[in-house]
């Protein structure tokens, strides 16, 4: 298998709506939401933004067509940090563990040094041992761990584990 990984483009924004309505529902809490994703027209207005702005990138993976995978990267806004950017990634149940993540994660790396990054970070729920092992396996490090650093809707709070590529 083999997956196309390209900018986001507007018409992909019902398919990003539904990736992520897909994978917030799952119920292993790998995504947490509060709300309801963003609506396809909202979803089309941030990708337009995002693909005007240069402090930020969304990235897809398609295969055959069909949008399975998503990863999206800001620059963090502080002068003293500029060098530094957020990920954030998410691929569809049926295309995990098949080079999909692997494929958006070497994109996001191209996209940094382009920009400019030297470090890439993200947060990972402790208990997606999936994730954390594609990461590392990429060169990420765990930084730290944030306790109840994200609430859920019932109002619990979890934890995160904070990981970190220096390019």
């Amino acid at each position: 298998m083999s997956a196309r990984v390209r900018p986001a483009e507007p018409r992909d924004a019902a398919a990003l709506v539904e990736l992520a309505s897909s994978v917030s529902a799952e119920p292993e809490g790998w995504l947490l939401a509060d709300a309801p994703w963003r609506s396809v027209v909202g979803e089309r207005r941030f990708i337009r933004a995002v693909r005007r702005h240069p402090h930020g990138a969304l990235i897809v993976a398609d295969v055959d067509g069909a949008v399975v995978g998503r990863l999206s990267l800001a620059r963090d806004p502080h002068p003293a940090s500029a060098h530094v950017a957020d990920l954030g990634l998410m691929v569809a149940a049926g295309y995990r563990r098949r080079g999909v993540g692997s494929a958006l994660l070497t994109a996001a790396e191209g996209w940094a040094r382009s920009a400019g990054v030297s470090k890439l970070e993200l947060h990972v729920l402790p208990h997606n041992a999936p994730a954390i092992a594609l990461y590392e396996k990429h060169g990420y490090e765990r930084e730290g761990y944030r306790r109840g650093h994200y609430r859920r809707p019932d109002g619990s709070v979890v934890d995160v584990v904070l990981m970190a590529k220096r390019l």
